[in-house]
């Protein structure tokens, strides 16, 4: 079952509102993923990552071989992950960020409750987590 929970809205009104945080993440992350990949991508990205299938039964459904089906899914990683994290106005990724509240452009100098993510370099992949850690 979802939670509804009355959250503060930060700034100069200090308001409250009542949402389903889990859910707007969710769809957040399913919305962002299909606008930037492509058919093929985000088959394999629906198969593989959403649906929970194993390396065998996605190359079984998609035809394609277990080569072709790991470069395309580091592809997809790579991509997805820059996307997630330099989403705007809000990131998709650190999570603190997306449930805690506080946005990037609300942090001092040194934040002590969000984890600092490094910018990553032209070329190299973030791969954020995708599935909840208890």
């Amino acid at each position: 079952m979802s939670h509804v929970r009355l959250e503060v809205i930060g700034g100069r009104d200090r308001r409250q509102t009542w949402g389903r945080r889990d859910e707007e993440y969710i769809a957040d992350f399913c919305l962002v993923s299909k606008r930037y990949l492509d058919d093929s991508e985000y088959k394999i990205f629906k198969f593989h990552f959403l649906l929970g299938a194993d390396w065998k039964l996605c190359c079984r459904q998609l035809k394609m071989d277990r080569g072709t089906f790991f470069h395309n899914l580091y592809r997809i990683q790579k991509k997805l992950g820059r996307v997630y994290r330099e989403l705007q106005p809000y990131a998709l990724y650190p999570l603190d960020e997306y449930f805690g509240g506080s946005t990037r452009q609300d942090l001092s100098e040194t934040p002590c409750l969000v984890i600092a993510m490094p910018t990553p370099r032209t070329g190299s992949s973030l791969r954020p987590p995708l599935r909840k850690v208890a």
